[in-house]
């Protein structure tokens, strides 16, 4: 949950921090939006390496039993905090004040997603409800990797359609919309 917050929230203001580099002309906001993601996927990627070499130096594995599991569902935090992230890059061109409003959504997403409980102890009628969050099926997609007997269904379609839409929608509204703005 944690890397789909700082990837969104990154690739929002890449745009609005580095404005003064599309006063050259070969600089184009989708090259401000492209390299912010790549910032932030080498950085997440050395934060979870980080964060792993201090537990194996304080004698914890942080291997999961399944890492190509545990390891797509990074990779679809990322790819869904990309898709939020470019969504509100035009949603902020119009609306600067959304920042705000941005922040407050991710962290109801963040309390609602499953991080700090586990979604499927709860009541068959709020866990349908909450798997319409695609961060509880992204959360639960990397706790199988960890723990494989646990009881969750996921829906790898839905988070990877999901993403993919909110991505395909952010980049249109920024090629059709945002770039007609400025």
């Amino acid at each position: 949950a944690l890397v789909f917050q700082y990837v969104s929230r990154e690739v929002m203001k890449a745009v609005m921090a580095n404005r003064p580099l599309t006063y050259y002309p070969q600089v184009k906001l989708f090259d401000l939006i492209f390299s912010r993601i790549l910032v932030e996927i080498v950085t997440g990627f050395l934060g979870l390496l980080t964060v792993s070499a201090i537990l194996v130096a304080s004698g914890i594995n942080p291997v999961p039993n399944d890492p190509f599991t545990s390891m797509c569902g990074y990779l679809a935090a990322i790819l869904l905090g990309i898709g939020f992230g470019t969504i509100n890059v035009s949603i902020i061109a119009f609306f600067p004040a959304w920042i705000m409003g941005s922040v407050l959504f991710t962290i109801v997403i963040y309390i609602t997603s499953g991080v700090m409980f586990l979604p499927n102890f709860l009541p068959d009628q709020i866990y349908d409800v909450l798997k319409y969050n695609p961060v509880v099926g992204i959360i639960e997609w990397v706790r199988l990797g960890y723990y494989p007997d646990l009881p969750v269904k996921i829906d790898y379609v839905y988070i990877i359609l999901f993403s993919l839409s909110l991505l395909t929608i952010g980049l249109l509204l920024e090629k059709h919309v945002v770039r007609k703005r400025t």
